[in-house]
């Protein structure tokens, strides 16, 4: 472990290097959940490790970003395939999600409806031309005439995996196909962040000083944002650096989703919302569980685990019931 920490702090070494930044008098690591990020006196430096390109994506995307989202100033980017890196400016404030245990419930709504402010800024920005393409979370097409294809293919290749029951896949598939009609149309043209956690939101004890980490972000309808939030506000632990995953509750993000769409109504009044829902998380699961295929008998399986999700999702028993429970 030692070893792999002084390794990954040697890439953020030769990445400050290479934007032709001094060497930082300090250099702490910081916790995340998807890539290595360093804190470097003014500055935050991010690796990726994955052979994608999301940090240079979002370096080209930030110049497009509206300045009340409080996006922090990239300094450089750079690197290769599989550790491409972005340098942006420190902001203050600590992430929420960390500061979200201890904090009161006035508080806790202050942030809610200042989040719901910097949302609607961003789902009236438009998806700058010729925005690279990406991975996304959910295999689905925005600006597509059908948006489902990438999720159709992904069934057909889940057919056959390892622990993976065929008739369990028809039973998806068959649910897709009913329920492909109410995303439609699927439209592209204004950004969602993509990754919509309190992990990605600054908060220095009276206000939110930034909303970060737009790797995933790209056009698509506003409501796709619900998909991942309400994942967060059901199962936060799974969501937040594992240094304080035990003091992450589930019972505290109870209010989240009924905040929210009193303060931003109309990511909540789309026509068949749940149903549209129904298919995000699907669509989601589904990748999840080709990239993380079952190497135990599903009995053995998290109860977390992308197969369990979906076994979830076909029972009417997902996280989408945080809807219902919320009140909203």
């Amino acid at each position: 472990m030692v070893r792999v920490k002084r390794l990954a702090q040697v890439r953020a070494l030769q990445a400050l290097d290479e934007a032709g930044l001094p060497k930082p008098t300090t250099l702490v690591p910081a916790s995340s959940v998807t890539n290595e990020v360093w804190l470097a006196d003014d500055l935050v430096v991010r690796i990726n490790r994955k052979v994608n390109g999301r940090l240079r994506r979002e370096a080209t995307l930030a110049r497009f970003l509206p300045a009340e989202l409080g996006y922090p100033p990239v300094v450089a980017y750079g690197g290769r395939p599989g550790s491409d890196w972005l340098i942006v400016r420190r902001l203050p404030g600590h992430v929420l999600s960390r500061c979200w245990p201890t904090m009161s419930t006035e508080a806790r709504r202050r942030a809610v409806s200042q989040l719901a402010g910097r949302l609607r800024v961003l789902h009236s920005t438009s998806t700058p031309p010729g925005l690279m393409p990406l991975d996304a979370p959910q295999l689905l097409e925005a600006g597509g005439v059908a948006p489902v294809l990438p999720l159709m293919r992904a069934l057909d290749r889940l057919r056959g995996v390892p622990r993976v029951e065929n008739r369990f896949v028809d039973s998806i598939e068959a649910l897709v196909n009913e329920l492909a009609t109410t995303i439609l149309p699927f439209r592209d043209a204004r950004l969602v962040h993509g990754d919509l956690t309190f992990e990605n939101v600054l908060w220095d004890g009276q206000q939110i000083t930034a909303v970060l980490d737009f790797e995933w972000s790209r056009g698509a309808p506003a409501d796709v944002e619900l998909d991942v939030l309400l994942r967060m506000c059901a199962f936060p632990f799974l969501h937040v650096a594992a240094d304080y995953e035990a003091q992450t509750r589930s019972a505290d993000y109870l209010d989240v989703p009924r905040w929210l769409a009193d303060d931003i109504p109309e990511l909540f009044s789309t026509p068949r919302l749940f149903e549209r829902l129904t298919l995000y998380a699907i669509a989601y699961d589904v990748r999840e569980l080709l990239a993380h295929p079952p190497a135990v008998e599903p009995r053995s399986l998290s109860p977390y685990h992308p197969l369990h999700r979906l076994q979830n999702t076909l029972r009417g028993a997902s996280h989408l019931a945080w809807l219902e429970r919320a009140g909203v």
